[in-house]
């Protein structure tokens, strides 16, 4: 079965002024829609029609002869995770998300810095990750499509660092792009949702 577009989490303009409206018809309608509608084509070519995204991401995932198909399917699957790891309602962490925060990454302060330097430190496009691996929190870059279920670690939020995701609106400043997804725009709720359910039992 056809894997689907899903719709945003919110209104194209629940984000602004933060991401514009525009953005986010480009990003999703545009660049999201293709990567899905070449995810659907790909994976039934290679007889994986049936797999999930995570199935297809991990068989495909250093696969020279399924590189398209890889870099499709976790793109796919990136970007569904990015819009709902924002809110117009951002929140604040708590409970065991916020002990871990202090407990792993040495406070909220810390964490923040290490995130935007993720982001603004990844060469060319890609991903800030804070992901759980191996029970501790960790802040983490990847490049280009890597989704990090490729390296057995848990994504908990992301950051999209390609230029499509903020160029209309900040044009060459990622700096402050993460700033303000920092500041304005994380879900904290739905961070800590991902925890809980990266403890939930295979």
């Amino acid at each position: 079965m056809a894997y689907q577009l899903p719709d945003l989490p919110y209104a194209y303009d629940a984000l602004e002024p933060h991401i514009s409206r525009q953005t986010l018809e480009f990003h999703h309608d545009k660049h999201h829609a293709k990567y899905v509608d070449n995810f659907n084509q790909m994976s039934e070519e290679a007889g994986m029609g049936n797999k999930s995204l995570e199935e297809v991401i991990l068989a495909s995932w250093d696969n020279p002869d399924l590189q398209k198909l890889h870099n499709n399917a976790a793109q796919a699957w990136n970007h569904t995770f990015y819009w709902n790891c924002m809110s117009p309602n951002q929140g604040k962490p708590s409970g065991e998300l916020a002990d871990k925060i202090q407990s792993d990454l040495g406070g909220m302060e810390q964490f923040e810095s290490s995130f935007k330097s993720a982001a603004t430190g990844q060469f060319g496009s890609g991903y800030a990750w804070l992901v759980l691996d191996k029970g501790s929190l960790k802040v983490v870059n990847t490049p280009n499509a890597v989704n990090p279920i490729v390296y057995n670690q848990f994504p908990l939020l992301t950051m999209d660092v390609w230029e499509h995701a903020y160029y209309l609106d900040y044009q060459n400043g990622r700096a402050k792009y993460a700033e303000a997804f920092m500041n304005d725009l994380v879900n904290w709720d739905y961070v800590a949702q991902q925890l809980n359910y990266a403890k939930q039992p295979v």
